[in-house]
């Protein structure tokens, strides 16, 4: 019921349209195969969707953080995932805000076109999990170049991707006036770096989603690939964390409304008893509840992408429209699968497998206890609690 701008809704339509081209069926195949979504993604790129927000100097469509969420909300909407292409809009933003003027022109508009794929952020370490201050991957500079060591876990679409954002130690921890300073952030050519110091190991995991462990052993990076400053890379990182958070935000409402959709429409087919399932409070009600839900985390979402784009602080309200957002997919979630009984178990119905893709925002990419943390602490003003 948010009154949107017109553009939004040539947005949507368009989207749509692209969207139709890969029916249920061609997700399907996609997820029993455990493979990955190429032709989808490939008609995503090509018709610029995922360049939504690169500045138009450097070819993009030069939108903002809103209609991008639109884009990535109509890909979940119309039974897509997103998953398997979030990571081109919110890592482009890590370059764009901290990268050189050669860096930016060296990759934006190859990213722009469709050439490049930059779909991958390496942050995340299995000792650390989200205390990030304390991960152990170093790079240390050694002449013209930066020498790579390390472990890092739940690292997404490596395998489909050209270009990976890494953050490293450059300063030991014990050197450092600040735990958050001594890190640093490095574009990565996957091409030369897998098999010469990058060993990529898949983790099979719930969902079809492409994430693996990766090891480092004595990469070599060019200097002339840090991003910004050095030491000031876990800055950088968070500047690109309350777009991430909106744009999945976004998903997880798309997956609410496919949910709906689904549950409103079997109700009303569904016959037992002589009536329609749906003409029994305790089928419509929930249902109801559910659409209620998704409705309120969309109007976080926009109030989110709306701060963001206007340069306000925003760190409240897309840890807010996440944790919402992944709330009301999960309820309108088993509200469908409860509506369809025994058959919301049948791959046919598609319901099992978006089912267990929208789970996945529970815990990535930040987990509710951490936003609510956030909030306890940024927004209540209680005593820090970690």
């Amino acid at each position: 019921m948010f009154n949107e701008p017109d553009e939004h809704q040539e947005i949507r339509d368009a989207v749509r349209q692209l969207c139709r081209q890969f029916p249920d069926e061609y997700f399907r195949r996609v997820d029993e195969k455990r493979a990955y979504p190429e032709e989808f993604v490939d008609a995503l790129m090509k018709a610029g969707w995922l360049a939504a927000m690169i500045p138009e100097e450097y070819g993009g469509t030069g939108l903002g953080l809103t209609a991008a969420t639109v884009i990535m909300e109509e890909i979940n909407r119309s039974g897509g995932n997103a998953g398997a292409v979030h990571g081109q809009m919110y890592n482009m933003g890590t370059l764009l805000r901290n990268g050189s003027p050669a860096q930016k022109d060296k990759y934006l508009p190859r990213i722009a076109a469709g050439e490049l794929r930059i779909q991958s952020m390496a942050v995340t370490e299995p000792t650390t999990g989200t205390d990030t201050t304390k991960i152990k991957t170093t790079a240390v500079k050694r002449g013209d170049r930066y020498v790579v060591n390390g472990q890092k876990v739940w690292i997404s679409r490596v395998q489909h991707s050209d270009l990976m954002i890494l953050l490293a130690r450059t300063t030991p921890l014990a050197e450092v006036k600040k735990k958050s300073e001594g890190m640093s952030i490095f574009i990565v050519d996957l091409h030369d770096a897998i098999g010469n110091g990058l060993t990529v190991r898949p983790i099979p995991n719930l969902v079809n989603h492409e994430t693996n462990e990766l090891f480092f052993d004595k990469l070599e990076i060019p200097e002339e690939n840090l991003i910004g400053v050095e030491g000031q890379g876990f800055k950088y990182i968070l500047d690109g964390l309350n777009a991430e958070r909106t744009l999945i935000a976004a998903e997880c409402i798309g997956d609410g409304y496919w949910f709906i959709e689904r549950a409103r429409k079997y109700a009303n087919e569904r016959i037992v008893f002589d009536r329609p399932i749906g003409q029994n409070q305790g089928v419509q009600f929930p249902i109801a509840d559910a659409f209620i839900e998704v409705e309120a985390a969309n109007l976080m979402r926009f109030e989110a992408a709306r701060r963001f784009d206007a340069h306000e602080a925003c760190g409240a309200q897309a840890n807010m429209a996440k944790y919402l957002a992944a709330k009301a997919s999960w309820e309108a979630a088993n509200v469908c699968m409860q509506t369809h009984g025994g058959f919301g178990f049948a791959n046919e119905y598609d319901i099992e497998r978006k089912f267990r893709e929208t789970r996945l925002y529970q815990v990535a990419p930040i987990s509710t206890n951490l936003i609510y943390a956030y909030v306890a602490e940024h927004v209540l003003g209680l005593p820090r609690s970690f």
